[in-house]
């Protein structure tokens, strides 16, 4: 019987997540947007994560690497808000909340999308 491993199970998600995000929008678009200049902090951050978690520290390779997605993708949060508005019951609380997130992050709407 194989031993699951939280932090084995995290990590594979993380590298999974990088790959689909490449398939998407294609592997030099993807490499420009973790390249640019106001996501290196975010890139170093969600990569640190990335290794946290591999040596076995999965709470705090965890929260660095929730720090790195909220740089690399606070553009994005009013774009999500928009199309979180439109859920039935729950859209305008979310999209109340992501459009809070945006504005924390200091991200525009739609500013410099990748694709």
């Amino acid at each position: 019987m194989a031993v699951r491993r939280p932090e084995y199970e995290l990590a594979m998600g993380n590298i999974l997540f990088v790959l689909g995000l490449a398939l998407i929008i294609g592997l030099p678009k993807t490499v420009l947007f973790f390249t640019r200049r106001p996501k290196l902090k975010g890139t170093a951050a969600f990569t640190s994560g990335v290794i946290l978690i591999l040596l076995r520290w999965p709470l705090v390779g965890f929260l660095i690497e929730l720090y790195g997605i909220f740089i690399l993708f606070g553009d994005f949060f009013a774009t999500m808000g928009s199309f979180a508005g439109n859920i039935p019951v729950i859209g305008p609380y979310l999209q109340k909340g992501l459009n809070r997130a945006s504005q924390a992050s200091g991200g525009q709407r739609n500013a410099e999308l990748p694709v």
